[in-house]
């Protein structure tokens, strides 16, 4: 366990999760959404909202999380400026000269897709390491196992003459 709790990557479907969320997050028009609307575009149900918060609360490494608003967003999309128009699909408006009428339709760039593999193979390496550290807590098991097996084979004869 690390800090006293199970590794967030050992959860059920949690990397297929966060390849998902990366995936989603990078590559939408627009770069941040209340967690019901990422649950839409994630999984095609809004109903998982509490289900995609939680994993974006516990994958900081990725996500970052509005307190105020309740939005997420990926880390990396958001060192870009926001000068990206959604409906042009390319980056257009300066911060300095985006109006109050199309400022709705501005967001950061998508990642592209070597930007996403790059994310998904850190996803990936970081779970191969929480297996490896969750499977070398349990060292001592096969140690255990064969005490035991020892002790009993040492018992079984001397019962076998206290019985007989």
């Amino acid at each position: 366990m690390i800090g006293g709790e199970r590794n967030s990557y050992l959860k059920e479907h949690r990397l297929a999760d966060v390849i998902s969320a990366i995936t989603a997050l990078g590559t939408y028009k627009f770069y941040k959404l209340d967690f019901a609307a990422w649950g839409q575009r994630i999984s095609g149900t809004s109903k998982g909202a509490n289900y995609w918060e939680a994993v974006f609360k516990e994958h900081p490494e990725f996500f970052r999380v509005n307190s105020g608003d309740n939005k997420a967003s990926l880390v990396w999309r958001r060192q870009f400026p926001r000068n990206f128009h959604v409906d042009d699909i390319k980056e257009t408006v300066p911060d300095d000269e985006i109006d109050g009428t199309a400022e709705d339709r501005i967001s950061r760039k998508p990642l592209d897709a070597e930007q996403i593999t790059a994310l998904i193979d850190v996803a990936v390496k970081l779970h191969d390491r929480a297996l490896e550290e969750h499977k070398a807590r349990k060292w001592w098991i096969p140690l255990v196992t064969a005490a035991l097996a020892f002790i009993g084979g040492l018992l079984v004869p001397w019962l076998g003459k206290l019985i007989g």
